[in-house]
Parts: structure tokens; sequence; C-alpha cells
């Protein structure tokens, strides 16, 4: 498998995120390996956050959340998916399909050899992330679920969506930093912007980002539709703790929050969460309050 490795020096002097890699090699099939990279950050002995991000974004994306989280003594790890940040990048949109990001993130899952997982999922990373619970459900002790979901493909999608999915393949450019400025309601600096930028010198650097709107299910014969659908049926038997805190500036997922509510039941009785005044990067409009509320979760477990 061709792929490509973002220079290191495209990630110095990055504003506030001064944080030191950690690798794993994990397996891209015919003997070929991939470096993945993740942040890891507090004491080895207490609950686990798992902080997992989305499309187009990396871990730079949780870098004001991760330190209330380690000082308040809790483990936090936040990777860097397959194609994105410092991990490598496969070169060709057809490496990349649904299945292989869901082993990827679960072998690096399993490396950590942690038995206790408070799992933070947004966009792509509640698409992954709950796949990984769905086949391992006790490795989590609880779930925070923010602007994400899990489709199967049994209901229409948003023209907005499908026309997503046309820019991410047929632009010839795909800005990826004023893509992510465009879906927070906070201004980024300009330094910001550039730091979504860092992990992509150039086009052919974005086949993951390109590739993820396509791997959306969307039609009941997705390759992914079926697994989806047994993740869902593993979800509703899932008793421990899941909190949503979806925000009400995303028109993209408003509203998702209400399918885990009723389906899950360790959703009943829980703090549930509108974050208000957040668009869909919510990490980058509301991390103070989100961090608030992963230490509240993550520190009952």
């Amino acid at each position: 498998m061709d792929f490509l490795r973002t220079p290191d020096a495209r990630f110095e002097n990055l504003p506030d995120f001064d944080y030191s890699p950690h690798y794993i090699d994990v397996a891209a099939g015919d003997g070929d390996t991939l470096r993945m990279a993740y942040v890891d950050e507090g004491p080895r002995s207490r609950e686990l956050v798992l902080l997992l991000h989305g499309e187009p974004t990396w871990s730079f994306l949780y870098r004001a959340m991760i330190a209330p989280l380690r000082d308040a003594g809790l483990r936090v790890v936040a990777p860097d998916l397959i194609g994105f940040g410092r991990s490598d990048k496969p070169t060709r949109i057809d490496d990349y399909s649904y299945a292989a990001h869901v082993a990827w993130l679960a072998e690096m899952i399993q490396s950590l050899q942690a038995e206790k997982i408070t799992l933070f999922a947004q966009d792509w990373g509640g698409l992954l992330g709950l796949r990984v619970l769905a086949d391992r459900p006790e490795l989590f002790s609880a779930v925070v679920v923010a602007n994400t979901g899990l489709p199967t493909g049994d209901h229409p999608v948003s023209d907005a969506f499908l026309q997503w999915q046309d820019f991410a393949r047929e632009a010839p450019q795909f800005p990826i930093g004023a893509i992510v400025a465009r879906m927070c309601t906070t201004r980024l600096d300009p330094i910001v912007s550039a730091a979504y930028d860092a992990p992509f010198p150039d086009e052919a650097y974005k086949a993951g980002a390109r590739a993820f709107p396509q791997l959306v299910p969307t039609r009941r014969d997705d390759p992914a539709a079926d697994a989806n659908r047994n993740a869902w049926r593993v979800l509703a038997g899932f008793e421990r703790p899941l909190i949503t805190a979806f925000s009400d500036g995303d028109p993209i997922t408003r509203g998702g929050d209400k399918l885990f509510q009723e389906i899950v039941p360790g959703a009943n009785g829980q703090p549930h969460t509108i974050i208000h005044g957040a668009g869909h990067f919510l990490q980058e409009d509301a991390s103070a309050q989100l961090a608030r509320i992963l230490i509240r979760v993550a520190g009952e477990r």
C-alpha cells in the first residue's frame, strides 16, 4: 500500500498543542503496516478517556480538553485516525473503507491495554467508536456522544449531505482549515485554521479526508449497513451510562441525540446536555463545558 507520512516539521510550534506523539503500527493487509499516532497523557492507573475525532480534523481538535482531563487525574488518549494528523496517509481513496477504519482503531485501542474506557465520540468518532464498542462492549464503562450518529442507510439523507459528498469527491482543492472554520460558531484564529491544514502539505495527502464522506452509509445495501444495524442491536442492550452532548447549532446532526436516548438503556436518567451556541465542531466552541462533562462522567467510574 502506498502512503505518505507528513514531515514532523509541519507539526512544530502549533498553538497550545505541545503533546508528544506515540505510535503504533496497524495492519494494512498483505503484510503491510501503517503508523498510527496518538496523544497519551496522564496516569496509567485511572479511567482512560478516549477522544475520537472525525472529518476532516485530527487530535489537535482536543487541545483545550486534554490538559483539564489530565489534570483531573485521568488518562487521556486522542488518536489520529489513519489518513489524518500525524498518522500515515494512504494515497488512494480506494485504500480506505469503513471496515478498515474500524479495524485500525480497534487494533490501536487494544494496544492501550485499558479495561475501563470512557468514550467521547464526535462526527466519525462515533461512526467508528460505536462500532468498536459493539464488538467489545465490556471495555467501555461510559460513553459521551456529541454531534454524531450511526447511519444504516435505512433513511434518506439530506441534499446538503449529498452536496458535501460531491464536493469532497470532485473539488480541485479541499481546504481543510477553511472547512473546519466554517463549521464552528467561534471565529478561528488563522493560526488555528493553519494547524488543521498542517497534516496535509498538498492534495496528495488528502485521500482519507476526501474518502470519509463517501463511506457514510446512505443506502440499505451499503457495505457497512448491516454491521451498523448490528451495532445498534448491541447498543439497545448497553446498560452502562451513555450521555448525549449535542450542540444546537449543527444542522447535520441536530436532533440525533433523541435516537440514542430512546434506544440505549444506559441513557435512561442520565444528565443529557444541549450545548448552546456551538456548531458542528463543538470542541472548538465549548471545550471547557465538554471537559467538565467528561470529568464528571469518568470521575464517577
